[in-house]
């Protein structure tokens, strides 16, 4: 069997799991950050090589009609706020995902990213309305207060290679913050006269919707039609209808999958192999289904298309500007220009940096950063690339040459982000290891996933005693991928003498037939202390696992054989393998291999750079503790 990179990437009876949702999404907008580049240097050629042609096509009218009703809107504005409310969906279900299963699933953690992400709007936008006071251009201040999630994380996967994984995650919370605060101020301050008849339609529709949910409706083609009529009657309202975006989004529930709707769904499996019927085929699919939340699915399904189509076409509907020496040199005179300049590059890292900070203090250290001061900093000055929300409240704020000065203020947002995010993130790679650890990893204690800790006294360990790094894996002696990841985990031990290893069984029973007879084997084997040599046998021979397989293990071994046949036919560890099952499900554990470092759930590839890679950053952030 190969053991390439991709191979240590599945996983038993839950192989999304490897994969963690946030982990694709920061993936995917990472890698958008490339395609929004793309379209907005070719908005800009477009733009200055055929102007006319430019404006002419984004202003062609699109109509929509149903008999004597219907919608007339440009080809900009279809883009703006109509696939944009897409966007926002999807900035609200990852929301959502963070407070059901994220760092935010601890409500306190909810205060620092809030408080980092409103000063990271307020302090931007008071000093844009400092520099247009009495200009004429202060009602553009919306333009200067939000972070482009998508440019931030394609910023910070050039320039910040060794800023620890944290990092990402708080520019996240805090963009998350950020686009749901941009999309009140839309909403309420830059939307046209409200229409009430067709806003208390919206609202109606919008509480049949909290009705369905309530009532417990599963079907997306309910809530879809739902949306699009909310959405129709915002638009016919005043209001910038890609409000019901972000809104729906935050009302998509996120679990973990369940090992008991896993084993539902193989069951329903199993049947329609026997006897594959169309009425078996929807029964499979819908087994399948629930046993994922509707926010992995719906997040899985559109997020690569906002991140690779819609966010590119606003960028090529929006950003197109003629650039002349003439108008480059008044743009940079321009209170809009200047202003937005000045904001993004000094409001935002003192709203964030000057908030995280006060937020500590005034907690008495019970709030504090997930990250270093460091990597507090350089998230402040990432988060000064300002681009999709901006340019989206530009065409509602400005027109003529106040349009074209802030286009150009925040198209240039993102050079001076990733210079300023360059100087913070070479200054910090300055310095001695250990004040640099520190810069970078802060004192913050990390969110547990491990749900029952590990007892040197009860559980099965190889390593020191008192290792500062903790390796555990929930794994299953008939699960192919835990045979892979075997060699990995010894590699580990053997390049990292301060690393305790923990096996904790989950066996698979549904999939795997031997699974729990084996654990039973490595228990009865425990009970004459040589656990770890018929843990050895069973995971390097799963393909023989049946009972006189385990017998010639015991055997082999040097057991006495009549004993440890004696305790395996009355189950003798079978109260132990069932603790680990419960501890299983207590961690929300449904696949494996699964692992945790020092409590936290590994996500990701378990290949040898990866586990290595985590080991090294618990190893540190636990010495930073010491």
């Amino acid at each position: 069997m190969s053991f390439e990179a991709t191979a240590y990437t599945g996983q038993t009876a839950c192989g999304s799991a490897s994969h963690s949702p946030l982990r694709d999404f920061l993936r995917t907008e990472t890698g958008g950050a490339a395609v929004l580049v793309t379209a907005a240097l070719a908005a800009l050629v477009w733009a200055n090589a055929a102007p006319s042609a430019y404006e002419s096509f984004w202003h062609t009218h699109l109509s929509v009609r149903f008999g004597s009703h219907g919608i007339s809107l440009g080809l900009r504005e279809w883009v703006n706020s109509g696939l944009m409310t897409l966007f926002f969906f999807v900035v609200g279900l990852e929301a959502r995902r963070e407070f059901d299963m994220g760092e935010l699933r601890e409500r306190k953690r909810l205060a620092l990213p809030l408080a980092a992400g409103l000063s990271g709007m307020i302090v931007p936008i008071a000093l844009y309305l400092a520099i247009n006071a009495g200009q004429g251009t202060a009602a553009g201040w919306g333009v200067a207060m939000s972070t482009d999630t998508a440019f931030a994380l394609g910023i910070l996967a050039v320039v910040g290679r060794r800023m620890p994984p944290g990092l990402r995650v708080f520019i996240l919370m805090m963009t998350v913050v950020d686009d749901f605060l941009a999309l009140g101020v839309i909403a309420f301050a830059y939307s046209d006269h409200l229409t009430v008849p067709a806003l208390l339609v919206a609202v109606s529709t919008f509480t049949v919707i909290l009705l369905a949910r309530k009532l417990g409706v599963r079907h997306g083609a309910v809530y879809a039609l739902l949306g699009l009529v909310a959405w129709v009657a915002l638009l016919e309202s005043g209001v910038d209808p890609i409000v019901i975006g972000l809104a729906m989004g935050l009302l998509t529930y996120a679990y973990p999958a369940s090992r008991a709707d896993l084993e539902h769904a193989s069951g329903l499996f199993r049947l329609f192999r026997e006897q594959p019927t169309p009425e078996l085929e929807r029964h499979v699919r819908a087994g399948i289904a629930s046993a994922l939340s509707p926010n992995d699915r719906l997040q899985r399904l559109y997020h690569p298309w906002t991140s690779y189509l819609v966010v590119p076409l606003f960028a090529l509907a929006n950003a197109g500007i003629e650039i002349t020496g003439d108008q480059v040199a008044r743009a940079f005179t321009s209170p809009v220009t200047l202003g937005i300049l000045i904001a993004y590059a000094v409001g935002k890292p003192l709203g964030i940096v000057g908030a995280s900070a006060l937020t500590t203090i005034t907690s008495h250290g019970r709030i504090r950063l997930p990250v270093g001061w460091g990597a507090a900093t350089a998230a402040g000055t990432l988060s000064g690339a300002g681009f999709t929300v901006s340019l989206l409240i530009a065409t509602l704020a400005f027109d003529g040459t106040h349009l074209d000065d802030a286009k150009i203020g925040i198209l240039s947002t993102l050079l001076l982000s990733f210079l300023t995010s360059r100087i913070v993130t070479t200054v910090i790679g300055l310095l001695p290891p250990s004040p640099r650890r520190r810069a970078l990893l802060g004192k913050a204690e990390s969110i547990v996933d491990l749900a029952v800790p590990v007892d040197p006294d009860r559980d099965h360990v190889r390593g020191p005693r008192h290792a500062p790094v903790t390796v555990v894996e929930y794994g299953d002696y008939e699960c192919p991928y835990c045979g892979q990841a075997e060699p990995v985990v010894r590699e580990l031990l053997a390049d990292f003498g301060d690393v305790r290893y923990v096996w904790r069984h989950l066996p698979l029973t549904d999939v795997h037939v031997h699974a729990r007879l084996a654990a039973e084997a490595a228990e009865a084997a425990a009970l004459q202390d040589r656990y770890w040599d018929m843990h050895d046998l069973l995971i390097s021979h799963q393909s023989a696992l049946r009972f006189e397989d385990l017998r010639a293990y015991a055997s082999a071994i040097g057991l006495d054989t009549a004993r440890f046949e004696r305790d395996l036919r009355a189950a003798a560890g079978a109260s132990r393998v069932a603790e680990d099952i419960e501890s299983a499900d207590l961690s929300s554990v449904a696949g494996t291999p699964t692992f945790f470092i020092n409590g936290r759930r590994h996500h990701g590839a378990y290949d040898i750079t990866s586990l290595s890679a985590a080991v090294r950053a618990a190893r540190e952030r636990a010495t930073l503790k010491t």
